[in-house]
């Protein structure tokens, strides 16, 4: 259980955070690069036969089973998983009370192949009309085999709503993977932003792609089945393969996990938006076109301008490949996404915008290069107070392992950057602040080694919301737990 203090001394560290943060920010060159080295798992994949992967028991027990956001407001989940022997019933009984399931509904089913790879029978259901921040039982399957779980509903969009994200990225299923999805699950994340590159599979070759997709699925399910992971896709998720004759990218991925693109008018589920609690999120694909006139390019243009700080202050982007990155691994990759996008993210004041893809962890400082073009301009970032804070959670333990070697000197925009394993949280408190922590994966305990006070974009812009923040962060700062 946390240990909860009151307001003087988690103050004096928030105050602290605060000034250490907003100097570096003025100053631009206090960044930090952490000699830390961990004594770390090889970075090999998990042997088939560990429990992790473990079949549930039964004939054709639901397995894979993992939800995410099913609207645009938090009032549906998507519940999929996959029965591996026959199709059987696509259909989730749900209610409030354990064992009580007063509805239904049903779902679709479908299956691909891939290569010489046949996936087991993969549903999709999406279970709406929900009531907000209520607690959910579901059972899925049929007799002996079925199983159950449940999921919690976040609470009602509202400027004030509290709730706390989870930030993972480039997973994978080695024993570092494990560490880093138990270290998440001791936390209080309620929903995971995942930030791309989940299984890996494609490292593998021939039917062993489709085999590590369904184990990774299990892998994760410990998670996935009991809160809504928020997904994104990366470039492992591609899988352009055409040796075997796989030729459509993001087949697997397509197939397997469903986003709710239709609620925020996509036209394709690899870039859509939600609201959940006081949060916007804009999920964007890196690998797909995204210049002037393409159809996420348009679509981002007019989701922007759907955006209500009123309603929901805090505006957050996920994409895989990071704008602003130090890392000699896919150094300045993501300058092309940069050049069309960065100057409407500082236009709509984005509060944070979390990548992965580098294997490691860096957090900027506020900052944008939007002056720049081929001919004259800036050539440099400059702080920028309406610009986002860019942060790279690609840490997740995936078989590639870390990517250690930072640029020297260090930018002037990069604020902390660190080789090592671990996940991020986003609480956010109430309209004007939250709390960010990375937390090192460290021996079993909950290490956060960079933390600050993030303060919002919109509120505090003028005198009355001024007023609002006095009052509010007062409030929400005499309950803050550390744990």
């Amino acid at each position: 259980m946390a240990a909860v203090i009151r307001m003087h001394p988690m103050l004096l560290q928030l105050t602290l955070t605060s000034f250490v943060f907003l100097s570096c920010l003025r100053n631009g060159n206090a960044g930090i690069t952490s000699t830390f080295i961990r004594s770390e798992y090889p970075s090999v994949d998990i042997p088939l036969d560990n429990k992790v992967f473990a079949v549930p028991k039964g004939h054709n027990a639901p397995q894979q089973v993992h939800i995410t956001q099913g609207d645009y407001d938090g009032e549906a989940v998507i519940i999929s998983w996959v029965t591996p022997d026959e199709p059987g019933p696509s259909k989730v009984q749900y209610g409030t009370s354990e064992n009580g399931y007063k509805f239904s509904v049903e779902g679709i089913v479908t299956n691909y192949t891939f290569y010489e790879y046949k996936s087991g029978y993969i549903h999709h259901c999406l279970v709406d009309g929900l009531e907000h921040d209520t607690k959910y039982y579901y059972k899925i399957g049929s007799g002996d085999s079925s199983r159950e779980f449940w999921f919690t509903t976040p609470p009602k969009i509202d400027p004030n709503s509290r709730y706390t994200f989870g930030i993972i990225g480039d997973l994978g299923q080695t024993f570092n993977s494990l560490s880093t999805l138990e270290h998440y699950m001791q936390s209080k994340g309620q929903a995971v932003l995942f930030l791309g590159d989940l299984s890996y599979a494609d490292r593998y070759q021939y039917n062993e792609v489709g085999l590590r997709w369904d184990t990774w699925g299990r892998f994760v399910e410990q998670s996935t089945a009991y809160q809504p992971w928020i997904w994104s896709a990366g470039n492992h998720e591609i899988e352009f393969m055409p040796y075997l004759g796989e030729v459509t990218p993001f087949k697997s991925y397509l197939q397997r996990y469903a986003t709710p693109y239709l609620a925020s008018k996509s036209s394709n589920p690899l870039w859509y938006a939600i609201r959940r609690a006081s949060a916007h999120i804009i999920v964007l694909s890196s690998y797909s076109p995204f210049v002037k006139y393409t159809p996420q390019w348009r679509w981002l243009e007019e989701e922007l301008k759907r955006v209500d700080r009123e309603k929901t202050p805090w505006l957050i982007v996920l994409m895989h490949v990071p704008i602003y990155n130090s890392n000699d691994a896919h150094y300045m990759e993501g300058e092309s996404m940069r050049v069309v996008f960065e100057s409407w993210f500082v236009h709509y004041k984005v509060d944070v915008i979390f990548a992965g893809h580098v294997h490691a962890y860096e957090r900027s400082y506020r900052i944008s290069n939007i002056h720049y073009n081929i001919t004259s301009g800036d050539q440099n970032p400059i702080p920028d107070k309406s610009a986002p804070v860019y942060i790279t959670v690609g840490d997740g333990g995936n078989q590639e392992g870390l990517a250690g070697r930072f640029r020297d000197p260090q930018p002037d925009y990069s604020a902390f950057r660190e080789a090592a394993y671990g996940h991020s949280t986003l609480e956010i408190i109430n309209r004007t602040h939250a709390l960010y922590h990375w937390n090192r994966n460290d021996d079993g305990k909950k290490i956060a080694t960079d933390a600050f006070v993030l303060h919002n974009q919109y509120w505090g812009m003028n005198h009355r919301r001024r007023k609002l923040k006095k009052h509010y962060v007062r409030k929400s700062l005499e309950q803050i737990a550390i744990y």
